[in-house]
């Protein structure tokens, strides 16, 4: 059995924030969520994180992701693990990671895991070339453990070694619960800390080990906000290269935004200042220009897709979207459209090769294939105390300025004459005219502007 220990209960001071440190999000996504996706794909079974500043925050985000443990009075990090009395007793491997290390990675994790076969203790550890005031791995002969020693506390000697503790531990989990019991506060602090139970656990003879991270970037805790901007920019390029590698063009990654849950097809191509969040799917050979944003979106197979937003929505293949078009609440757009500049759609399907080139809302519509929607069209849903929908049939033609009062139905192949005002149901093949009859007032132009 697998488990994981998400050590969250600081408030991050430096962070001056409300929130709770783990709270705040790299690439759109909280830091404890980013911990805690890449433990389960590291084989966690049961996660249980230790919550203690506004844990009411983090407990209502992830629900019944993982359990959770409450440390009410922070008293050091050996502390938080004896809060996390659920796993005490039960066999297996446990990984204990701090929080604040969002950019960790699940081969990293399941790394430390397989080495724990034999050992007692697995250590990640990283080499920096100006350790500062780490604590540094000092390793006997056979190259296992011998102690984590402070900077302070440190000969000259030891002061030289470049291998520092990440603070990102495996267990076995029945003598980790074992060794907590006998940590000492006898310190400045008052606290109990976990590097102390790597000195417990050898003098009681187990193997202690340590393996080096390949990238200090991934391993690094972040404590300020420029820290965080430091691990978005280090997160943002993995998921940039990753689909550059799997056959996306990515213009310029430095300036595009793509969450870690995004799918995106080959042939892709992505200009910049694109955003593209949540759990969004683009398909092949899909062209998304610059100012788009895509919020949990789909976009179809050869779409063009110019300066728009697309949220909670989905465009199928073969459209050309915008630009400044803005879809949302689950609006679905059917195959071989045109949906142009500054149009807005919420909680509508639009039909199959159908065409609203400019200037209009559909709101809470059905709209049917080979349509056309007219400049300025406006489908009039809400009443002042509830929404009503519009149902547009195929092969209708509404004309420019025209406003559909909901509930309405215009029928099979009907014409609503542009400039309309129209509140009853047109039936199949008729054309609807709701507009006062023009008059003309000879000369008046002229006298109204002499005066």
């Amino acid at each position: 059995m697998k488990y994981a220990v998400i050590m969250a209960a600081g408030k991050g001071t430096r962070m001056n924030s409300s929130l709770p440190k783990v709270m705040h999000k790299i690439c759109q996504t909280p830091m404890i969520e980013h911990i805690l996706d890449s433990v389960k794909e590291a084989g966690a079974q049961r996660v249980i994180s230790v919550v203690g500043y506004g844990h009411e925050i983090i407990e209502n985000y992830l629900k019944d992701k993982c359990e959770y443990a409450l440390q009410e009075v922070q008293l050091g990090t050996g502390h938080a693990i004896m809060q996390a009395k659920q796993l005490e007793g039960l066999k297996g491997k446990t990984l204990v990671v701090n929080g604040d290390t969002p950019c960790l990675k699940s081969e990293t994790l399941e790394k430390i895991y397989s080495e724990l076969d034999g050992c007692a203790m697995v250590i990640l550890s990283a080499k920096l070339d100006d350790a500062k005031s780490y604590g540094r791995i000092v390793k006997n002969s056979e190259g296992y453990l011998e102690k984590i020693v402070e900077y302070k506390d440190a000969s000259e000697d030891e002061k030289l070694i470049k291998e520092i503790n990440t603070g990102i531990y495996g267990f076995d989990n029945e003598i980790l619960f074992e060794a907590v019991k006998e940590l000492k506060n006898d310190n400045a602090q008052k606290e109990y800390y976990i590097t102390d139970l790597a000195a417990i656990l050898i003098s009681k003879g187990y193997k202690v080990k340590t393996i080096l991270a390949k990238n200090n970037e991934e391993v690094a805790g972040i404590n300020d906000r420029v820290e965080l901007e430091k691990a978005n920019k280090y997160m943002q390029k993995e998921i940039n290269e990753k689909h550059m590698k799997n056959g996306v063009t990515i213009i310029d990654s430095n300036v595009t935004y793509i969450d870690k849950n995004a799918v995106i097809e080959k042939d892709v191509i992505i200009y910049p200042n694109v955003y593209i969040q949540g759990k969004s799917i683009i398909k092949e050979n899909s062209v998304i220009l610059p100012q788009s944003m895509i919020v949990n979106g789909k976009v179809g197979k050869d779409c063009v897709i110019d300066s728009s937003h697309i949220v909670d929505s989905e465009v199928k293949d073969k459209c050309t979207i915008g630009p400044y078009a803005h879809f949302r609440m689950n609006s679905v757009v059917e195959s071989e459209n045109r949906v142009g500049n500054f149009v807005e759609f919420k909680n509508t399907h639009f039909g199959y090769h159908s065409s609203c080139a400019h200037l209009t809302y559909l709101g809470d519509s059905d709209v049917g294939s080979r349509v056309n929607i007219g400049c300025g069209v406006v489908t009039v849903n809400y009443d002042g105390k509830n929404k009503y929908r519009t149902t547009i049939k195929d092969g209708a033609f509404v004309g420019s300025n025209s406003n559909l009062i909901a509930p309405i139905t215009i029928g099979k192949d009907t014409v609503v004459a542009a400039g309309s005002t129209v509140n009853e149901d047109v039936e199949d093949g008729d054309m609807a005219i709701a507009r006062s009859r023009q008059e003309i007032k000879k000369g008046y132009g002229k006298k109204y502007k002499s005066k």
